[in-house]
């Protein structure tokens, strides 16, 4: 299974970057291949998307979410995932975001 994993500083403020990720019906705004998220309920999404030239539907479930810090998700059914996002200061106003996909 490949590992991918993503770096980037961005130029905003840690809360804020935090509050965008957690938008997640947003996601195919901004995400390649993201045709739809659905919020279940506080924990669970509902993913559809397509990935190499396929569709794909999954449900997954956030595992571990600490404000302005990390959000950890697991797959629970379909197409599997899991991964993490970190966001640290890195002054006042930029915030470095480490992605790690499974």
């Amino acid at each position: 299974m490949e590992k991918i994993e993503k770096s980037i500083d961005v130029e905003c403020p840690i809360s804020t970057v935090y509050n965008q990720w957690t938008q997640f019906e947003e996601f195919p705004r901004f995400m390649k291949g993201v045709k739809k998220v659905t919020q279940l309920d506080d924990q669970r999404l509902h993913w559809e998307a397509e990935i190499a030239g396929k569709d794909k539907e999954w449900d997954a479930r956030i595992t571990d979410q600490v404000p302005d810090q990390l959000i950890a998700w697991q797959s629970e059914g379909g197409e599997y995932t899991s991964g993490t996002v970190n966001f640290a200061p890195v002054d006042a106003n930029r915030t470095h975001i480490s992605l790690h996909l499974l």
